[in-house]
């Protein structure tokens, strides 16, 4: 499959035609049953991920191939349109996840897995991964080609952006068992190692540095490396002072994160209500 979607993803629009649809058609049924993905898990590397530029490169050539079609349920009072390629997603009960009505919405060529919970309106992009068992509440966004463990929660109004351009960066990933916090934001390829904590309102990116006041350092995303947080670690939204210039003297300070400490048995204790939502 690798070495046919880059050859496909290689030709031009006008070259594209029957067998290109029926690849892709292909393609986009391995994503929906999880059997390959735009990023995994890979021990020998750095951050413990690996890009599958291939599988973006398909998603890709979804949209090249797709035309715009009414997709209205009716187009009177609600219409829609998209490319063709690209419905929403089909499940039946037999699926194991549970999508609580309201306005929730998940595109085909994505891949939940069993005891994933959907709170209206929430909504998941093509690409994306989702273990079993996690929540996704309402108003949650999980982007295209998104990375997201088991056990997790993303909580309400939660931002997790989408990596679909360029085909070689990390997507974001957000590995088992982390609680996501309302209003938080997740973008750029952050990686969010295995039961770390979002509070609310955290937001991470490859321009703001994270200070660990447990470990006493700084860390930041260098070159083409995501900023990654460490497993465990309980992140709040913080502030630190402009050190220098009218900054400081007008008393300005900067939004940062702040790792305040790494997770013990109070914080699960505070977590261990999130199960009896499943």
């Amino acid at each position: 499959m690798k070495a046919l979607i880059e050859a496909a993803f290689a030709k031009p629009v006008s070259e594209l035609g029957e067998s290109e649809q029926a690849l892709f058609q292909q393609f986009k049924a391995g994503l929906n049953r999880g059997a390959w993905r735009a990023a995994e898990p890979n021990p020998s590397a750095p951050t413990g991920w690996s890009v599958n530029a291939w599988v973006k490169q398909g998603i890709l050539l979804g949209f090249r191939l797709g035309q715009i079609v009414d997709m209205s349920v009716d187009s009177h009072r609600q219409p829609f349109f998209d490319k063709a390629t690209y419905p929403v997603k089909q499940f039946n009960a037999s699926s194991g996840v549970r999508i609580v009505p309201g306005g929730s919405s998940i595109r085909d060529g994505c891949y939940l897995g069993r005891g994933v919970t959907c709170m209206p309106p929430m909504y998941i992009n093509v690409g994306a991964w989702v273990g079993d068992g996690t929540m996704v509440d309402s108003h949650a966004l999980i982007g295209s080609c998104a990375q997201i463990g088991a056990n997790v929660h993303v909580s309400a109004a939660a931002q997790i952006g989408g990596v679909l351009e360029p085909v070689g960066a990390l997507p974001v990933i957000i590995e088992d068992e982390v609680m996501v916090g309302g209003n938080c934001g997740v973008y750029e390829g952050t990686v969010v190692h295995r039961r770390a904590v979002l509070g609310s309102g955290v937001i991470l990116n490859r321009s703001t540095p994270v200070y660990d006041l447990v470990h006493e350092r700084v860390m930041t995303a260098n070159g083409d490396d995501p900023l990654e947080i460490p497993p465990e670690a309980v992140v709040v939204a913080g502030a630190r002072q402009i050190s220098q210039g009218v900054g400081r003297q007008w008393g300005i300070s900067l939004y940062t994160p702040v790792i305040v400490k790494y997770r013990d048995g109070k914080t699960d204790s505070k977590l261990q209500l999130e199960d009896l939502l499943r």
